[in-house]
């Protein structure tokens, strides 16, 4: 974590959890940020493999897929996983699979390409949050008791 958000970790450590901070439970201070967050709050994942998004596909939607779209598919998936909070990825979702009868590929893209949170990641996430415009991720992961350890020896 950087500075900044153990900064934000230890504020929320105290605001929240400052009874099991003087117990000395950091193991299950730590636990409680790995829990999912509620309510719950989407955000773009960071990654969605080529065989992820392989299994979305809808094949008689593919046969309707023009040779230049085929071909920007085969470039956004040529490093073998794309990134979907760019907006630039989602837009060549939006690109490729454009027009109605490629909606259900582009719909299940992008359900695919979000992802539910937990509260430690909710607490450095950006933006909305909902599934129809999810957030962004600053912190992915799990919250360890060294996270929680650093954050309230910080400053």
């Amino acid at each position: 974590m950087t500075p900044t958000q153990l900064t934000a970790l230890k504020a929320d450590i105290l605001a929240n959890y400052s009874g099991q901070w003087v117990a000395g439970q950091v193991g299950i201070i730590a636990e409680s940020y790995n829990a999912m967050a509620t309510p719950d709050f989407y955000v773009w994942k960071t990654s969605l493999s080529a065989s992820e998004m392989h299994n979305a596909y809808v094949w008689t939607e593919m046969d309707t897929l023009a040779q230049s779209k085929y071909n920007q598919l085969t470039l956004m998936l040529s490093q073998g996983s794309v990134n979907p909070s760019q907006a630039n990825v989602r837009q060549g979702f939006a690109d490729i699979f454009t027009g109605p009868g490629l909606a259900a590929t582009r719909g299940a893209l992008i359900a695919l390409a979000k992802r539910l949170v937990t509260k430690g990641e909710r607490l450095f996430a950006t933006g909305t949050g909902t599934d129809v415009v999810p957030g962004t991720l600053t912190f992915e992961g799990r919250v360890t008791p060294q996270d929680v350890y650093e954050a309230m020896s910080n400053g």
